[in-house]
């Protein structure tokens, strides 16, 4: 989301298919967690050790790309990629991800349980992810200038790095 937006390359649509997205797994986890936990009692821990090794995949990638670096987005240099591919994309990162599921499903469904409305607590939660994605993509535009030096892609990937392990940590750990 923010490479689409410093590139602003398909923005509205990615943003869009990403709030969906999460708002259809949101709605698929609040309606239907406390059942499946019960019917399959496996599935949870499953997520949850598949999405730990994600994330520890996807931090050790980014790690490496904050050691190597030597990335930086010169917008104007950056060949467009087709609308197609930018969409398939963006579908695999959330569709193929353990995290995404994890995230919606596994960890909002299991919250959702605490509250009587849950389609309420539903609402809310698709309302903050479409705010997040969009913010994200349209705010990333500020960010370009910044982005265009290699050492803040470093940064990032290294703070993505640590986010992810933390992450994974808390879930293996509690």
């Amino acid at each position: 989301m923010l490479r689409q937006g410093l590139r602003r390359e398909h923005v509205l649509v990615v943003c869009f298919v990403s709030g969906l997205s999460d708002a259809i797994l949101i709605i698929i986890g609040v309606s239907s967690f406390e059942a499946v936990s019960k019917a399959l009692p496996w599935a949870a821990p499953a997520f949850l050790y598949a999405g730990a090794a994600f994330l520890l995949w996807y931090g050790w990638q980014n790690f490496r790309a904050a050691l190597r670096g030597g990335q930086a987005l010169e917008v104007s240099e950056v060949k467009a990629n087709s609308l197609k591919k930018t969409l398939a994309t963006c579908l695999a990162m959330t569709w193929l991800n353990p995290h995404a599921y994890l995230d919606t499903v596994v960890l909002i469904g299991s919250i959702s349980t605490k509250y009587d409305n849950q389609i309420a607590f539903a609402a809310g939660a698709a309302a903050g992810s479409f705010t997040f994605f969009f913010m994200l993509g349209y705010g990333a535009r500020l960010l370009a200038p910044l982005f265009a030096k290699p050492v803040a892609w470093r940064v990032l990937d290294m703070v993505v790095a640590l986010t992810m392990w933390a992450i994974a940590a808390t879930l293996l750990l509690n």
